[in-house]
């Protein structure tokens, strides 16, 4: 079963559909209730860092997302929700997030005629080999909306780039979580089959 976290934002609808599409099951977590029998999470999201945050802690989720992150499972962040997974944001001010991947969130150089948010296909380099990565060629487009972007305290955790103007991080992972700014759900067919190498993913590497 797989765990679609409801933040009250984003197409909630798309993820669950691909999810279907690949052949699993998926529920929708409103509260701290029903996690035992999950066996992956996502955390999803189109918006603000710091009111996902403030809607995690004020719905109790906070404990829930830390033990099934520790409990060796597998963590999938999508756009917004892999900014979740760094130590902090600097949207709407200094804002701590999981911290479950160590580094910050910056947002976008928006000169030189790259206008912000960052809207539209684009190519990710993959800079290393993980179970949720196979199967998808090199420079494939994947589908981007987003202003700020996430860059790691340790280079070892960048998995993949995309050049906006500069090049920035576009895949996060360390251990059993892993991260995508671009949106799975929204990338046609490679982006499916990410979905799918995730859904199939015990979590090592």
């Amino acid at each position: 079963m797989i765990g679609v976290l409801n933040l009250q934002i984003g197409n909630l609808g798309s993820i669950c559909n691909a999810i279907d599409e690949v052949g699993f099951d998926s529920k929708q977590l409103n509260s701290s209730m029903g996690w035992n029998e999950l066996s992956h999470l996502i955390l999803p999201g189109v918006g603000n860092f710091k009111t996902a945050m403030n809607f995690i802690k004020r719905n109790n989720l906070l404990d829930s997302i830390i033990d099934f992150s520790n409990s060796g499972k597998p963590v999938m962040g999508i756009c917004l929700g892999m900014q979740l997974l760094m130590t902090k944001s600097y949207e709407s001010g200094i804002n701590y997030g999981l911290d479950l991947i160590p580094g910050e969130v910056n947002k976008l150089d928006s000169s030189k005629n790259y206008p912000v948010p960052h809207v539209g296909w684009n190519s990710v380099s993959i800079e290393k080999a993980h179970p949720v990565l196979s199967n998808i060629k090199p420079n494939r487009d994947f589908y981007f909306v987003h202003s700020y972007h996430s860059i790691c305290d340790d280079s070892s955790h960048e998995f993949g780039q995309t050049c906006y103007k500069d090049l920035i991080t576009t895949i996060i992972a360390k251990k059993n979580i892993i991260g995508f700014q671009f949106h799975p759900e929204k990338s046609q067919t490679n982006g499916l089959q990410i979905i799918e190498n995730f859904c199939d993913w015990d979590g090592r590497c």
